[in-house]
């Protein structure tokens, strides 16, 4: 969503960010991709200014920043947190071409009593399921959650589908649902070998 030709008008990164332009920069056509790996958090942040829908600028944003070590790694900003937005994550997906996502910093949410998604949006009482290009509309944007219940277990270092609890899991399943796309890999720790692959995108 922040892709230099899409993003939000002067908010975007300087880069960029879609599969095909990845093949591109390796010399090849867009095809030449391959399986497109996305990397996606658990739940949703942000650095700096710019459209955030499930910003939780409350106790539930601070936690997630303290647990989540949620601080820019080149300028050190603190990152707004939030609730996963499915709506936004699903746009940037189908933006970039990616088949699959690494789903990171679950262990983040351990010990929530209720979790929400968004899943949808609302302007001006209008249903919507993408984030419009208007600025405008952007700051009207309220979001529409969907709650689930949390887990009291610790899934840190968690390396197989049968050390999460059944709760973590069934959250997996239903972002899948959401976003449209498998999740295949997933990781549970800042630990690179606490690392749960379903898929090897590599392998093909």
């Amino acid at each position: 969503m922040l892709y230099i030709y899409q993003g939000p008008y002067a908010l975007f990164t300087s880069s960029n960010t879609v599969g095909g332009l990845a093949a591109g920069g390796r010399g090849g056509g867009p095809d030449a991709a391959g399986f497109v790996l996305g990397i996606t958090k658990a739940y949703t942040t942000r650095v700096g200014e710019g459209p955030f829908p499930t910003e939780q600028d409350n106790e539930v944003g601070r936690r997630l920043g303290e647990r989540g070590h949620e601080f820019g790694t080149v300028t050190g900003r603190k990152r707004r947190c939030g609730w996963f937005d499915a709506v936004m994550v699903r746009q940037a997906l189908k933006v970039g071409g990616v088949t699959g996502i690494a789903l990171t910093k679950l262990d983040v949410l351990d010990g929530m009593e209720e979790l929400k998604v968004c899943t949808g949006y609302r302007i001006g009482g209008e249903p919507y399921d993408y984030l419009p290009a208007s600025m405008t509309a952007q700051a009207e944007v309220e979001p529409e959650y969907e709650s689930m219940e949390g887990w009291s277990e610790s899934t840190e270092g968690a390396r197989s589908w049968a050390d999460l609890p059944a709760t973590a899991i069934k959250y997996i399943r239903r972002i899948e649902e959401l976003i449209e796309a498998p999740v295949a890999l997933l990781s549970t720790s800042p630990e690179r070998e606490d690392t749960i692959l379903v898929r090897d995108p590599f392998a093909d």
